[in-house]
């Protein structure tokens, strides 16, 4: 990838016909691009799942940062007016370095801890993250700032141990997947969760796997919310799209192309082709 220089708009009005770039390890951001695009359908997107170098749950920030870094670089050298970061561990890591590099609206993610407040009526709040973002200061200031606001609220987290990788080979319901959902969801069911807040992105698609374990739970996913903040920052610089009817969706990756191509087909029910990029880690 090129643009390695600090790319400056400042003094640049954004482009309203420009696509917005949406990037996540791997495909768990499909979860935030199916809520963008149904709150923007008139914006064109480009989304990158860097899923030749995921999961970044287990590797180190710098890491994490550099290929964050990366990726945005390569979707602002396609036109994009604004970039999601659909992947709570990279928002963890990598946003500050983002915005602090890039100065186009940058929207990272984070769990639902505030929806959750007014969710649950036990007061105890089960967080399903993985390490990295548990183990974050971002997460760890988020938690103090919700917690002084709703001090008789209990956060308990728990690590989704092998989710991500159930849903990057596209298993959402299998035997082995349910098995891994039931293994984490119990313990919080137990100590008296009523609430289930959805703290990666590959987790929503397995939503239907948890509400079937925790039938009397309020699932919490962000994904809406994140596609309010979008559309707010991208009304705020004067670069929502009004023209036509229904906007294009283009997919980059590192990985498989033609995996992608199907992992899309079945998480959005669209027919794309993806596009191989190569970059150096």
């Amino acid at each position: 990838m090129a643009g390695e220089d600090r790319q400056d708009s400042r003094h640049r009005r954004l482009n309203p016909s420009a696509p917005i770039g949406v990037f996540d390890s791997g495909v768990g951001g499909l979860s935030v691009l199916r809520a963008a695009r149904a709150a923007l359908p008139r914006e064109s997107f480009i989304y990158f799942a860097d899923s030749g170098h995921a999961p970044y749950g287990d590797k180190p920030d710098d890491y994490v940062t550099k290929r964050s870094e990366r990726i945005g670089a390569w979707l602002i050298e396609q036109g994009v007016k604004a970039i999601v970061v659909a992947c709570n561990t990279a928002t963890a890591v990598a946003v500050q370095a983002l915005r602090a590099r890039f100065t186009l609206p940058i929207v990272g993610v984070e769990p639902g801890l505030k929806p959750a407040i007014g969710a649950t009526k036990s007061g105890n709040v089960g967080v399903l993250a993985t390490a990295r973002t548990l183990a974050s200061e971002r997460y760890a200031a988020l938690l103090a700032r919700v917690k002084s606001d709703a001090p008789n609220i209990a956060f308990m987290d728990r690590i989704g141990e092998g989710w991500v990788e159930a849903v990057e080979r596209g298993e959402f319901e299998s035997p082995q997947a349910i098995d891994m959902v039931v293994r984490v969801v119990t313990p919080l069911l137990a100590a008296g969760c009523d609430t289930l807040v959805l703290g990666c992105t590959h987790y929503p698609f397995l939503a239907p796997a948890i509400q079937s374990a925790a039938p009397r739970a309020t699932i919490i996913d962000t994904a809406p919310a994140i596609a309010r903040e979008l559309m707010r920052r991208i009304r705020s610089e004067a670069a929502l799209n009004a023209a036509g009817t229904r906007g294009s969706l283009r997919i980059a990756t590192t990985g498989d192309a033609a995996r992608m191509s199907a992992l899309v087909a079945t998480m959005l029910r669209e027919e794309t082709t993806s596009q191989k990029i190569e970059t150096a880690a």
